[in-house]
């Protein structure tokens, strides 16, 4: 997308990044929708806000923790150059302090699930870190546990790894700080996402510094960077249903795609299915109204 008066950057698989100024960015979220790193020909109507909507949530919840890049999600709030795209940014932007991003994805997993559980099932460890015998497939742990992992170069997969090879390429200070803050996240997250009825199973937060000094960057638990569960529906030694894009998962697994690029088409109700149950979790974790953001 073409914004006049600002600087296109780049564009990921969702996001779409633009210099506002030397100090500030604009990320826009896309409707686009990936698995499996490609990005498919239909878009999710409203993904793009829901993941906008949710992060502002976080970032309210979370800032008393520690400082966020986030700027603002209001219109009005922003520059005038911004502003005269209204229509096609309203909902799904946010104006952000440009930051040093600091090149780890920093994950942290209550739950056994995903990569960490298929990690599991062959040498008892989810990067490194040494897990009971005996668990399951979504299994609980006793304490959440940090596991960060390389930031892919987009189409690529971000690899785990060691605490260890975070702290070699950036120090035992900074890479501790990292540790606790995204533990410390994870905690207040999961408490309130339980008081809705909800299960934070793992999530990945990114960060950068902004004059010295870690801020939380980029989106924050949505959907596409948590797993989230129903709690009523949690069971281990089962594959609980997610708040995510997983109609569009087993849709294009079904198909017999082999999953290169181009993708296949999605189905009215793949779509509709999928831009609902994005919905459902913002109104569950917010307790507000997706209509009340669209006109905000």
């Amino acid at each position: 997308m073409q914004l006049d008066g600002l600087t296109h950057l780049r564009s990921g698989k969702v996001r779409d990044l633009y210099e506002v100024d030397a100090e500030h960015l604009l990320l826009v979220a896309s409707d686009r929708v990936s698995t499996y790193d490609v990005v498919l020909p239909t878009p999710i109507p409203d993904k793009g806000r829901v993941l906008t909507a949710v992060s502002q949530f976080w970032f309210d919840q979370l800032g008393d923790v520690v400082g966020t890049h986030l700027v603002s999600t209001r219109l009005d709030e922003m520059p005038e150059v911004v502003q005269r795209h209204a229509d096609a940014l309203r909902g799904r932007t946010m104006y952000a302090r440009r930051v040093q991003i600091i090149p780890f994805e920093c994950v942290a997993r209550g739950y056994l699930a995903g990569s960490g559980w298929t990690e599991y099932q062959v040498d008892g460890t989810v990067c490194g870190v040494a897990l009971p015998p005996g668990l399951k497939q979504a299994s609980r742990l006793d304490e959440p546990i940090f596991t960060p992992a390389t930031k892919a170069e987009q189409g690529d997969h971000d690899e785990n790894v060691s605490y260890e090879v975070m702290a070699a390429a950036l120090g035992d200070e900074l890479a501790s700080q990292l540790r606790d803050l995204s533990l410390k996240l994870y905690a207040r997250a999961r408490a309130i996402a339980a008081e809705r009825g909800i299960i934070l199973a793992d999530t990945k937060f990114e960060f950068g510094l902004l004059d010295g000094e870690v801020v939380l960057a980029d989106e924050v638990l949505t959907p596409d960077s948590s797993r989230y569960w129903p709690a009523d529906q949690w069971q281990p030694g089962t594959n609980p249903p997610s708040y995510d894009k997983q109609f569009v998962r087993d849709f294009a697994t079904s198909t017999g795609w082999d999953k290169t690029d181009p993708g296949p088409e999605l189905p009215d109700d793949v779509v509709g299915a999928t831009r609902a149950k994005y919905i459902e979790a913002y109104e569950r974790l917010t307790q507000e109204s997706f209509d009340d953001w669209l006109v905000r």
